[in-house]
């Protein structure tokens, strides 16, 4: 119960700073990359509806459809944060309307436009969630075609980017286009700092106080292998092991204290898949 309250306070957190990001910085500044609610800014430059109020309508359109034809596999998570966005986005339109930008430095904005939202994704693709939107046809695209799902969404989101030049003008499509380059990158790389591991393997004289230490102390576990110097021809053993970076930090200073002669080789791995990190469905 305490782990799923804790996805559900990140699932919450993560949506709202992720309407923050879209309601004060992306659609004042007709920023059109990414989704749904980069359609919306398009569509509101033509129709008499604000992008807030579009992207409500479309989220819920969508969250029909995948309720349609996903069933229980399109994810609770999944529709509680599409619902959370639109109605945060509806709410904040209500008690804080933006006409104008917030300043007039459109590429500052720009960086939140695109750092808030990103962090805010990865954030939800790391405990199993999204936002809702165009991943809901990603995922109806999944479950009846072989296609490449990736490349999919990066061809709708382009379309987008491309009306902006019509639509608004070639600086707002220009600033859209670099938004769109730049936001998955952004994600990927907060998405690997979230699931940043140190793989370690210690080569040593006595591994019983070394792995004690992991088991008892870090709650992981480790596998060790009996081992020969090449050059002494001594017998050794290597304890190999995955842990979180804080728990790194304490086996590290641990290993010096005990066995100072230790010869450690600590590696940056950002998948880890097995009991303890990330599960085979993932």
């Amino acid at each position: 119960m305490k782990q799923k309250l804790y996805r559900f306070f990140l699932l919450t957190v993560s949506t709202l700073v992720m309407a923050v990001g879209i309601y004060f910085f992306k659609f004042p500044n007709h920023f059109s990359f990414g989704g749904v609610t980069g359609l919306a800014v398009v569509v509101a430059k033509v129709v008499p509806y604000t992008a807030s109020t579009i992207s409500f309508a479309m989220n819920m359109i969508l969250l029909i459809v995948g309720f349609a034809f996903l069933g229980r596999s399109f994810g609770i998570m999944t529709a509680y944060s599409s619902l959370l966005l639109s109605v945060g986005l509806t709410v904040l339109e209500r008690i804080c309307p933006m006409p104008v930008p917030l300043t007039d430095q459109p590429m500052l904005e720009l960086c939140y436009a695109i750092a808030l939202p990103a962090m805010a994704s990865a954030v939800l693709f790391h405990i199993g969630a999204s936002s809702g939107g165009t991943d809901i046809l990603a995922m109806i695209f999944k479950k009846y075609s072989g296609g490449d799902i990736g490349v999919g969404l990066f061809i709708s989101d382009l379309i987008v980017v491309l009306l902006s030049f019509f639509v608004f003008d070639i600086r707002t499509g220009l600033f859209s286009f670099v938004g769109l380059m730049v936001k998955s990158l952004v994600i990927d790389n907060v998405i690997e700092s979230i699931n940043l591991c140190k793989y370690f393997n210690i080569i040593c004289d006595d591994p019983e106080p070394i792995c004690r230490f992991i088991v008892h102390r870090l709650g992981r576990s480790a596998t060790v292998c009996t081992a020969q110097g090449a050059f002494t021809h001594g017998k050794k053993y290597i304890v190999f092991t995955a842990l979180k970076r804080p728990q790194a930090v304490a086996l590290r200073k641990y290993v010096r204290t005990v066995e100072p002669t230790a010869f450690i080789l600590v590696t940056n791995t950002s998948e880890i898949i097995g009991k303890g990190f990330q599960s085979y469905d993932l």
